[in-house]
């Protein structure tokens, strides 16, 4: 497809990745089926997970990072008893240990220091860079790795199912948490090791309870020239801000905030808010401080109008 073919195009795709591909894969997969020019997601799957990957097109792109910093929820599938390089059923088998005696009463007293504020190491297969460099080039290289630890919240865990090795748990979190890393310790803390064997994304921040499209449904409305229901799969860039308070201004306010002004109002001292015009577009974000003055901290272009598919 040529660069030509391509146009501006503003809207969220709740995408539903396969397993196999990695998040960089569906994200080109997709900005191509949209022939969209510009397109961001909002914090990586690995190729072994499935599930929600929110992707950002247009002008969507400038709250892709908002979303990354939100609140996500996992169901993971976990084999006890093996650990892996990866941490997950990717990865060479290190060392299989025999299960202890495990319940669900032991396993929930197991889980418990997972909960909160936790000090969590990275796997040394991970995106995280390091150098410059991502750690998983250097552990494909064989180097001596030390992944770093960082602080994580966990929300809640909760057992879905156990039968002998198989665990499956419910994880809701904030950014930045290893699910990976969540198996390795957990089966540390039993002694006999553990990996991911699955791990499906079930919702992020705001986006609590998506409709998801699959590629496979994307490309047949490409194909048929379905364009309007191909189209009607987009959310509009202000489903991605309902976390934050709103901000509307009247018209005239409105064109002075687009042109980058600060306004005065009875605002009250805020964080970061949308700030929206009075038929519920969003103009950008801004911040209130003392004394009710509102200044721009990104502005959103209008969008055109859609043009077909």
């Amino acid at each position: 497809m040529s660069r030509k073919s391509f146009r501006r195009l503003d809207g969220i795709l709740l995408l539903d990745k396969p397993v196999g591909i990695s998040s960089n894969a569906a994200l080109q997969r997709a900005r191509k089926i949209f022939r969209a020019e510009k397109a961001g997601h909002t914090g990586s799957l690995d190729p072994l997970a499935s599930g929600l990957l929110p992707l950002c097109f247009g002008e969507a792109t400038k709250i892709a990072g908002l979303l990354l910093e939100s609140d996500k929820a996992y169901e993971a599938d976990i084999v006890l008893g093996i650990s892996t390089d990866t941490d997950d059923a990717e990865g060479q088998v290190l060392l299989e240990r025999p299960l202890p005696p495990i319940d669900v009463e032991i396993l929930g007293m197991a889980l418990q220091p997972f909960i909160g504020r936790i000090q969590q190491r990275a796997p040394i297969y991970s995106a995280l860079k390091q150098g410059g460099e991502p750690l998983y080039r250097r552990a494909r290289r064989g180097e001596t790795i030390e992944a770093p630890i960082r602080e994580v919240e966990i929300h809640s865990i909760d057992i879905l199912e156990h039968a002998g090795a198989r665990l499956r748990l419910r994880i809701v979190c904030g950014s930045g948490t290893y699910i990976r890393s969540l198996a390795r310790d957990l089966g540390d803390s039993l002694g006999c090791g553990a990996h991911i064997a699955g791990l499906r994304r079930l919702w992020v921040a705001p986006f609590r309870a998506p409709r998801m499209h699959t590629l496979e449904t994307l490309e047949t409305l490409r194909e048929t020239n379905q364009g309007d229901g191909l189209h009607g799969c987009l959310l509009p860039l202000e489903a991605g801000l309902k976390c934050f308070p709103a901000i509307v201004l009247s018209p005239s306010d409105s064109v002075r905030f687009r042109q980058g002004q600060r306004l005065r109002g009875s605002w009250g001292t805020r964080a970061l808010s949308v700030v929206m015009n009075d038929s519920g577009r969003a103009l950008g974000l801004g911040e209130v401080r003392e004394g009710g003055l509102l200044s721009p901290r990104r502005l959103f272009n209008e969008s055109p109008d859609a043009d077909g598919q």
